[in-house]
């Protein structure tokens, strides 16, 4: 009898949300996470003129990252502006950077979409491209409803089904949505999901989350260059940076003086990174990004429409941001 009340007691706890019996995808193996430590550039998905896809572009960009000492490159991130690219573009986008990268270094593909199903789908085609781990964003459009409970069961869905490990995406600048730190700390258990991109910039969140799964091997990266080095100091273990597009060597630069505990070099090669950081990112966007991409001898170009690009104004405030820093 005693026996039926513990199963019984068991059934009602699974029920009540309060325990989650993990699925075991055959990505993981017991005793071993991917290890995400290092620098990834966000990269930007270069167009034609006719705004088509240019692959020969983007071969050439990634030709010149394979000689930075990147951990890998995240592939239809925000700024690789993902959701204006049709779900074939951003599978053979990643299909082609698998192919181009050595194999030593990650490729993290965005595969989220705002339906969960949609969402298993593309991980699925991300991981027969080639794509090493997956990087799911929340879910935004009907961000009212998109509460822990069900972000817990988006994430939980998309990880039990995925081939390759995943990791989470915070973006509140994008989606208007932070993901709720009570999800973060739930899903850090599940066995498939390794890691957390927050770019938020909340630094006691993020040192919050290190020290809450610190026992998960659960592994925070920096979603910004700006706040890069703060971020290694509460536990962070790398950074998706847009500015690694166009100064990777800075950034994985910065990487090697925070390990090393370095932290006043460091802090003066941060704060040259602050301003040109803000300018690609939260003041002008992908725009800036690309426009700077070409001043450094990459292939940026213009966006997709309806992204506009820089006005004359907005190109001076950008070289100005670089310049006073001493890049340009």
């Amino acid at each position: 009898m005693s026996n039926v009340r513990i199963l019984r007691g068991f059934g009602s706890l699974c029920r009540g949300g309060h325990f989650t019996i993990w699925k075991r995808p055959q990505s993981q193996t017991a005793g071993h996470r991917l290890d995400l430590s290092g620098i990834y550039p966000p990269i930007a998905t270069p167009f034609t003129v006719k705004e088509d896809v240019d692959y020969q572009k983007l071969e050439e960009n990634l030709q010149k990252y394979a000689q930075i000492p990147f951990k890998g490159l995240v592939v239809q991130g925000s700024n690789g502006e993902y959701p204006y690219l049709t779900e074939e573009e951003r599978v053979e986008v990643v299909r082609r950077v698998r192919q181009s990268l050595p194999k030593d270094k990650l490729v993290m593909a965005g595969s989220g979409c705002e339906s969960t199903r949609a969402t298993v789908q593309m991980t699925e085609r991300m991981a027969g491209a080639g794509a090493d781990v997956v990087l799911v964003v929340t879910p935004c459009f009907y961000k009212g409803k998109m509460d822990s409970r069900a972000l817990i069961q988006h994430f939980t869905k998309v990880a039990d089904s995925s081939p390759v490990p995943l990791v989470l995406y915070s973006v509140p600048a994008n989606t208007g949505l932070e993901l709720p730190l009570d999800a973060v700390v739930h899903l850090a258990q599940h066995p498939n999901i390794v890691g957390l991109k927050d770019s938020g910039g909340d630094i006691t969140r993020i040192g919050l989350i290190a020290h809450k799964t610190k026992t998960r091997e659960f592994q925070v990266l920096a979603g910004s260059a700006g706040f890069l080095m703060a971020a290694y100091c509460v536990g962070a273990v790398g950074g998706v940076c847009a500015l690694a597009n166009v100064l990777g060597r800075e950034l994985c630069e910065l990487e090697r003086l925070c390990v090393s505990s370095r932290w006043e070099e460091a802090r003066v090669l941060q704060q040259r990174l602050i301003e040109p950081n803000a300018a690609v990112t939260r003041k002008l966007g992908v725009p800036a990004l690309k426009q700077a991409m070409e001043w450094f001898g990459y292939h940026g170009g213009a966006c997709r429409s309806p992204l506009q690009p820089l006005t004359e104004t907005e190109t001076q405030q950008l070289r100005r941001d670089f310049s006073s820093n001493g890049w340009l």
